[in-house]
């Protein structure tokens, strides 16, 4: 029996470890995708900065020169977005320096921009063609068995193919092209999606003299949504208590006043009526409970932060799976925002995901609280949509933390949340 455990436990340890590199290898494709996007955007750019500086030999170059700065900031902005979506937020610097072309050349940000777009025209896009390259023709070649029959008997072979494909054997043949292809994306693709963003992640970040000022700003936004959460919990608050509790009272005191009237003229009815306004006080309770609980879980004080997340676990509909290492404390709004979180992205699952199983991962690394939420459903979740997501991004913001959602069309959908919770 503990052989037969034991071999489950591998076979398991087993499929998640190849669901994982699948996922990694999904994840540089898309990658890889983004980055060739921008890098065809920075190779524009650097074509127009050519032009711009070619017609300046007859002068007209000087009319358009002033406007470069702004084309750069453009296309540089556009890369800090897409890494901030898939790794550590690159702040944007706002308009691009006005005063002229020297004056932009005088600014570092702008000079560190065009080195990047230089590195990112002309390495990323090759990186991005190579490997969006690869990963298209070795699916194309893997299936080229299964169609080819019913291509015109003169077209031409698939790419990298340099025989005609008159039976059988010569599309098997594409097939092994199509292996080679997909082990040559399979072992470099990852390195390539991050040798592809390093230059923007080294060149876009902002330089430390204007870092703090950036940073003041960030903290006044963060502020900004911390007030904006409160007020969303109080009107929360007073509108269950309004809705809820209040017209339970209100009911309990109608009852108590109609027994009272009944036990005067028919007292055999007051029985019944009482009864009502016990049953409406029940509600009453229930729902004062209910509120209390929303506004400071007693399950995180009696039962910690894994208890509390193994609770909203075993009651989700979609069943989930709970991984939680989180050695000692956290600060107890920390805690709270890390469960609110985890509620919410577990109702979003159920009500719009469609998905068969759902998983919670909690972990402590330093100083911050790591959180991923994860489900097998239909993604094209989007924080812009309202779907919930709005409120998880509030939440995460009043802490200073960092909200990433990564849910493609067809799924799966990944939550990550990074919390700082004290040394």
């Amino acid at each position: 029996m503990e052989k037969r455990a034991g071999s489950g436990a591998g076979r398991r340890t087993r499929r998640e470890g190849v669901l994982l590199r699948v996922r990694v290898i999904l994840d540089a494709f898309e990658h890889l995708v983004g980055g060739l996007g921008t890098a065809l955007l920075a190779f524009v750019a650097l074509l127009w900065i050519v032009l711009v500086g070619l017609a300046c030999a007859v002068g007209i170059g000087f009319l358009l020169a002033p406007g470069l700065p702004r084309v750069v900031r453009s296309v540089a902005d556009r890369e800090r977005s897409r890494l901030s979506r898939s790794g550590p937020e690159i702040i944007k610097l706002g308009p691009a320096p006005s005063g002229g072309l020297r004056a932009a050349l005088a600014d570092s940000v702008v000079r560190r921009e065009l080195r990047w777009l230089l590195i990112h025209g002309t390495l990323g896009l090759f990186l991005g063609l190579a490997g969006v390259t690869a990963a298209l023709n070795s699916v194309q070649d893997l299936t080229y068995p299964l169609w080819w029959r019913i291509l015109p008997r003169d077209d031409a072979a698939p790419t990298f193919v340099f025989w005609t494909v008159q039976d059988s054997a010569d599309a098997w043949g594409v097939a092994l092209v199509g292996v080679f292809l997909a082990v040559i994306f399979l072992t470099l693709g990852p390195g390539m999606a991050r040798l592809q963003a390093l230059p923007g992640q080294r060149l876009l970040v902002p330089p430390a003299d204007i870092d703090l000022s950036l940073r003041i700003a960030q903290l006044t936004a963060t502020r900004a949504a911390a007030l904006d959460a409160h007020a969303t919990e109080l009107r929360r608050i007073e509108r269950s208590l309004h809705d809820g509790a209040q017209n339970r009272l209100v009911a309990v005191t109608v009852l108590l006043g109609a027994s009272r009237r009944a036990l005067a003229r028919d007292p055999s009815s007051a029985e019944a009526i009482l009864d009502r306004a016990q049953y409406a006080a029940e509600q009453a309770l229930a729902e004062l409970r209910a509120v209390v609980r929303g506004i400071l879980p007693p399950v995180l004080a009696d039962r910690g932060l894994a208890g509390a997340l193994d609770g909203l676990a075993a009651a989700s509909v979609v069943p989930c799976k709970v991984d939680v290492d989180v050695p000692g404390r956290c600060a107890v709004s920390v805690e709270a925002t890390a469960y609110f979180v985890t509620s919410e992205a577990l109702t979003n699952i159920v009500k719009h995901s469609r998905a068969r199983n759902a998983t919670v991962v909690a972990r402590r690394e330093g100083d911050r609280l790591l959180l991923r939420i994860e489900d097998d459903g239909v993604g094209g979740a989007d924080v812009r949509d309202g779907t919930g997501l709005t409120g998880i991004r509030s939440r995460i913001s009043a802490h200073d933390g960092r909200l990433t959602v990564t849910s493609p069309p067809g799924g799966p959908t990944t939550i990550q949340v990074e919390l700082p919770c004290g040394s």
